[in-house]
C-alpha cells in the first residue's frame, strides 16, 4: 500500500512525535511505501495568501511549493494524520495544509452550475488518524463533540473514495497519565497501523 503521512508538532521528543515513530515503523515493517511529512520540520507555510486565494476557487495553478504535498495525496493509497488535538481542533499548520493543499482540483471539483462538491481523491481508500487530546474523554467527546473528528471523517473523508475505510485513535488527558498508559497506547497504535 501507498501511505501518506502528515504529522504536525513542533516538538521533536514529544510524546506525539514517538506516536508518530511507531506509525511509520508498523506501516514499514509491513512493506508499504510511505511518504512522511513532518510538517514542522519542512517548515510548511500554512498562509494562504491572497493571490493564492484568488485563484483558489477556480482550480488555478498551485504555487510551486505545495507540488510536492499534492503529488503524495495524489500518489496514495491511503492517508495518515498524527497530531495533537488543541483547542479541540487542528494544530493551526495542519489546518493550514488542509486549506492549502486540499483544494478545488486536487480534492474536488466544483461544478460550473452549483450543485454538491464532486470527490477527486478517489485513489484514498484508508484514512487512519491519532491524536492526544490533554482534556478528559468527557470534555472532547460529550461536550465538545469532538471538532477535529468531524473535520476529518465528515469533512476531508468525504473527498475520497466512496468505500473509505478509517481507525480514529484518541489518547484523552494525555498530560496526566502514566508513563505505562503513555506506552500502551503507543503499542496499541503500533498494532493497528500493523494491521491499516
Amino acid at each position: 500500500m501507498k501511505v501518506n503521512v502528515i504529522y504536525a508538532h513542533p516538538v521533536t521528543d514529544s510524546y506525539q512525535a514517538v506516536l508518530h515513530h511507531r506509525i511509520v515503523r508498523a506501516l514499514a515493517a509491513r512493506g508499504d511505501e510511505v511518504i512522511d511529512h513532518d510538517l514542522y520540520a519542512m517548515e510548511f507555510d500554512p498562509v494562504m495568501k491572497a493571490s493564492e486565494w484568488r485563484g483558489h476557487s477556480n482550480s488555478a495553478q498551485p504555487p510551486d511549493e505545495l507540488r510536492p504535498y499534492i503529488e503524495a495525496l495524489q500518489w496514495a493509497d491511503a492517508c495518515v494524520f498524527c497530531f495533537p488535538t488543541w483547542w479541540s481542533g487542528l494544530p493551526a499548520i495542519l489546518k493550514g495544509y488542509f486549506d492549502r493543499v486540499w483544494r478545488p482540483g486536487v480534492a474536488f471539483e466544483i461544478p460550473a452550475h452549483g450543485g454538491a462538491l464532486k470527490p477527486a481523491l478517489r485513489n484514498i481508500r484508508r484514512m487512519g488518524v491519532v491524536t492526544t487530546c490533554a482534556s478528559p474523554w468527557w470534555y472532547n467527546e460529550v461536550y465538545m463533540q469532538n471538532p477535529a473528528r468531524k473535520v476529518l471523517l465528515r469533512g476531508l473523508k468525504s473527498m475520497c473514495g466512496p468505500r473509505t475505510e478509517h481507525i480514529y485513535l484518541t489518547r484523552h488527558s494525555v498530560e496526566s497519565i502514566s508513563s505505562r498508559k503513555r506506552e500502551q497506547f503507543a503499542d496499541f497504535v503500533e498494532q493497528q497501523f500493523a494491521r491499516f
